[in-house]
């Protein structure tokens, strides 16, 4: 039975496929989503039935980090810089 290609559409024919995520890849047409770098089967992840290297995958899928935010007012626990009054700011 000929199977066909997610991405292209084409028939793959045995000799030829690349097998991953339970799907026949041509080997050209198996690549990064979002880089087009080529992949291995099963060397890589998918989001959405889409395959993604693992560099892209985390990065747009992956855990986020704890970094504070840029509305975050301090750090750490530390208190907050107290604001110069309008009167002060003037007279300088």
């Amino acid at each position: 039975m000929i199977s066909y290609c997610p991405v292209c559409g084409k028939p793959v024919y045995f000799a030829e496929r690349k097998r991953s995520l339970g799907k026949d890849y041509h080997p050209l047409c198996l690549k990064c989503y979002h880089c087009k770098r080529q992949l291995s089967p099963g060397q890589h992840a998918e989001h959405d039935d889409k395959p993604y290297c693992t560099h892209c995958y985390l990065q747009r899928f992956g855990p986020r980090g704890t970094r504070p935010s840029s509305t975050t007012r301090s750090s750490f626990g530390a208190s907050p810089s107290p604001k110069v009054p309008a009167e002060i700011r003037k007279g300088s």
